[in-house]
């Protein structure tokens, strides 16, 4: 049996001893949905079902709840409970969730629960599709990094790493010379990939080809690694920064720049920052811009929903992606809508930061929604923690993300 085959079937197995052992649920009068949503996604979500529930009176007999998983958690915890038969109604969070889902056969296409009229309300684009068939509908798009300055720290954004380079250097101030500044030109996330990948694009690199093979070890990959690397070592970003500790020091007023995505943007402001929006410097190097990776955050359908809540689920999942709720979140959250009328929108078109956000999509690249793109995460995420830990050298690096890449897809595809 593959590696993909057992792990599946012993997620199968410990999903059903627990189905067995908690008894069957009834979920006939519940819409329930699992997400990843950070806060602010959350109020407005609340504040949407309320409003569908008062609009269709029709449901009264039905509840819908909001159940909130981390990213990792929630994934694990649909695999298990949809294997069995189980789970939410629906399920929330970024597309490239969505390509082992609909592999391990747990998501029901979108067209067997609305009409074509429904899918065609969306730019082709941001809707996540294979074979043939559409796995979910974005309520957003985007989910993507951008630069975000403090206004009050920095004159001009850099539109060029040469300058943006001097700049955080001279944003990096060490009063007491401790070794250990005040206020820092930048500050990110070192940790996760997700801020690497961006860098990798502008030095020419990306991913994968269109095969869906790893094309890691690549001087691409190289520069993106000594890029960063030399960032730290110059000590304008904090030796070790995690996402809760920059987004704490930004909002501090602590650092004259993040790497950060829509979701962070109006804390900020709330925050009391300057917050000015711009796309990731140009890599003076290559003369390439920083490509991020965009995708939608969607509502995809398990396969085993129950048959009682089909009406009420596909009501709710229309209402949830449909034109004014995605204006309100694109006011709100500073995003971008997927459906085609509320991207022409007159208040959305003359937004400065919706703008900027799509400035800096416009130059990003689409996240793939393949299964590969799992085992690439992970095979890429040990070695770049790794060179900004000092402990290796970003060429071993590289072969050794595209080693691992390759040996957990073929293992994945046996």
């Amino acid at each position: 049996m593959s590696l993909r085959g057992t792990i599946v079937s012993a997620v199968l197995l410990m999903a059903l001893v627990l189905t067995a052992s908690c008894g069957r649920v009834d979920r006939s009068r519940s819409v329930i949905i699992w997400e990843q949503m950070d806060p602010k996604e959350q109020e407005f979500f609340d504040i949407h079902v309320a409003e569908f529930q008062r609009r269709n009176p029709q449901y009264a007999d039905f509840t819908i709840e909001r159940v909130h998983y981390r990213t990792e958690d929630l994934q694990t915890q649909f695999q298990t409970a949809a294997l069995a038969y189980g789970g939410p109604s629906m399920v929330y969070g970024p597309a490239d969730k969505i390509g082992p889902y609909s592999i391990m056969g747990l998501l029901m296409p979108v067209e067997e629960l609305l009409p074509q009229s429904e899918i065609d309300r969306f730019e082709p684009e941001t809707l996540p599709i294979l074979d043939d068939h559409v796995w979910g509908l974005p309520d957003h798009v985007g989910n993507h990094l951008t630069l975000v300055a403090n206004l009050d720290l920095v004159a001009e954004i850099a539109t060029d790493t040469d300058q943006w380079l001097t700049q955080l250097a001279q944003a990096t101030i060490d009063e007491d010379g401790d070794g250990r500044p005040e206020q820092y030109g930048l500050v990110f996330n070192l940790l996760e990939p997700f801020w690497l990948v961006p860098w990798l694009g502008g030095f020419g690199g990306w991913v994968m080809d269109d095969a869906s093979a790893p094309t890691l070890d690549s001087t691409a990959m190289v520069g993106a690694l000594e890029f960063l690397n030399d960032l730290k070592k110059s000590r304008v970003v904090p030796l070790e920064c995690d996402y809760p500790l920059a987004d704490t020091i930004f909002k501090e007023g602590r650092a004259a720049y993040i790497i950060n995505g829509p979701w962070s943007w109006e804390g900020y402001r709330e925050a009391g920052i300057n917050v000015g929006l711009a796309p990731m410097p140009k890599v003076s190097a290559t003369g390439i811009w920083p490509a991020p990776m965009t995708s939608a955050k969607c509502y995809s359908v398990n396969r085993y929903l129950d048959p009682e809540t089909h009406e009420v689920t596909a009501a709710l999942l229309s209402y949830l992606t449909g034109t004014e709720v995605q204006i309100a979140l694109a006011k709100g959250l500073s995003v971008m809508p997927g459906d085609k009328e509320a991207s022409r929108n007159p208040d959305i078109l003359n937004d400065p930061a919706l703008l900027a956000s799509q400035a800096q999509i416009e130059k990003g690249r689409l996240m793939p929604i393949v299964p590969e793109m799992r085992a690439i995460w992970d095979a890429m995420r040990p070695a770049y923690q790794s060179v900004m830990n000092g402990e290796l050298e970003p060429e071993d690096a590289a072969r050794q993300m595209q080693d691992r890449a390759a040996t957990m897809i073929e293992r994945m595809r046996e």
